[in-house]
């Protein structure tokens, strides 16, 4: 994972394997299929549900820093500690949770290459004991949501000055055939289409069969060589609420190097709603 511009941020099924008892570490298992934890998972793992537990209950926003300090120290979690995150569909919410601790400034966030998947099919040990952790007392010291967070006005700005956005959708709801993606109840948006000037790159090209990212040369040569991003391009992706966006914006940010890249969080849940707002279609 060296070739990698920030190898620091993956680890491997093995080390996560050598820390399940390293109290400075705490292993957080984030899943589309919220039952999966239940039915079993890494020793010492926590769950972390990205709906109920990262997003406000009544405004659509995450919440507050008192909120997340509260989750924290709930969860066992100081803020030295080392957070692994590891889930379902290749780490697809892993990173969506990676990317909510990091708008909350976590220093030390990491992803298990290939996921809850890979750590099964290697046939390691599962659990359904639910640990419980010593309470810490969490304190949120910087908020980064101007540097990896976009909102709509954003986004406006954006295609005013025709710079780089990124959608990470399926290809029929790039095109509007779909309002999300296939198998999934379409629902969510008004409009189908895409946001004008955006790139379609599917969020799952960035991961192998196995749940693992692809090697460094492979995404360079779709994100650089397919669409013709540069690493310091004022970059901005989405996909329908911002999940499978995480996903694209940690493998820009962390694995190729790019310095601004920001998450449109409300995505086409909010732009397929969006009174005037331009949309494309082919």
């Amino acid at each position: 994972m060296a070739e990698y511009a920030h190898p620091e941020v993956l680890v491997s099924t093995q080390w996560v394997a050598e820390h399940l008892n390293d109290p400075d570490v705490r292993i957080v298992e984030s899943d589309e299929d919220v039952l999966l934890y239940d039915i079993g998972h890494i020793p010492g793992a926590v769950k972390i549900d990205w709906q109920t537990e990262l997003q406000h209950p009544v405004i659509r926003d995450y919440i507050s820093k008192e909120d997340f300090e509260k989750l924290m120290s709930e969860k066992g979690i100081s803020n030295d500690t080392a957070v692994v995150f590891y889930g379902d569909k290749s780490n697809w919410w892993a990173c969506y949770a990676f990317w909510a601790f990091k708008l909350f400034g976590h220093k030390k966030c990491l992803i298990m290459n290939g996921g809850r998947q890979k750590w099964i099919e290697e046939g390691r040990p599962l659990t359904k004991e639910v640990p419980k952790y010593p309470k810490t007392t969490y304190k949120v010291t910087e908020f980064n949501e101007k540097l990896i967070r976009a909102f709509r006005d954003d986004v406006m700005k954006h295609i005013e000055a025709k710079k780089p956005l990124i959608d990470v959708r399926s290809p029929k709801e790039y095109t509007g055939e779909l309002l999300h993606m296939e198998n999934y109840p379409q629902e969510g948006a008004l409009r189908g289409g895409h946001i004008p000037g955006a790139k379609n790159v599917p969020w799952g090209r960035a991961a192998n069969e196995d749940g693992t990212f692809k090697s460094a040369d492979e995404l360079k040569a779709i994100y650089e060589g397919e669409i013709g991003l540069k690493p310091d391009d004022d970059i901005i992706a989405y996909c329908r609420i911002g999940e499978r966006s995480s996903h694209t914006w940690f493998v820009l940010t962390y694995l190729l190097g790019f310095k601004n890249v920001r998450n449109y969080d409300g995505s086409w849940t909010e732009w397929g709603n969006l009174v005037r707002a331009p949309i494309e279609k082919p």
